[in-house]
């Protein structure tokens, strides 16, 4: 069963950051050591240029994918910048550089934080991979149909899916 939209796709991933030209360096993130992720295909589960690079793939298929920035986190914005009450970040120590995951109005939201002053932190909006490049080792395990429950929800239910 070849994958498309409203089929739930189970795949194994390796991360790396830039091309597969520049590779040699360590991956950032892998699910070769837990259960494979599990998405409904056309609903913005993923990234868009991974979700494009696994249509009409098919259970056993191993492939490598190139993703640009743009098709990924999305480039990265200057000024993106916004001036936060400590409180927000409860009692964690807090130091430039860290990502930091803040809830706002809009759900959670990762950060990085920039300036930590007495009362406020000042943090980058940008998605902590926005402006890069990135690589995807990727293992197909299974395709099948996705439920009209699943559809109507826009995302997996059950094992390795979303519970309610």
């Amino acid at each position: 069963m070849k994958i498309e939209k409203d089929r739930v796709v189970s795949f194994h991933y390796t991360l790396f950051e830039g091309r597969v030209s520049e590779q040699g360096q360590e991956a950032l993130e892998s699910s070769k050591e837990r259960e494979p992720l599990q998405i409904l295909i056309g609903h913005g589960n993923i990234i868009p240029g991974l979700e494009k690079a696994l249509e009409g793939h098919e259970a056993g298929d191993a492939f490598g994918v190139d993703v640009a920035a743009a098709d990924a986190y999305g480039e990265r914005r200057d000024g993106l910048t916004q001036r936060v009450p400590k409180k927000h970040f409860g009692a964690q120590r807090l130091e430039p550089g860290m990502q930091v995951v803040l809830n706002t109005n809009f759900g959670p939201r990762a950060v990085t934080i920039e300036k930590v002053g007495m009362s406020v932190v000042d943090v980058d909006l940008n998605h902590p991979m926005a402006g890069k490049a990135l690589h995807f080792d990727i293992e197909i395990v299974a395709v099948r149909e996705a439920s009209a429950e699943e559809i109507e929800h826009g995302h997996v239910h059950g094992e390795g899916g979303h519970a309610h």
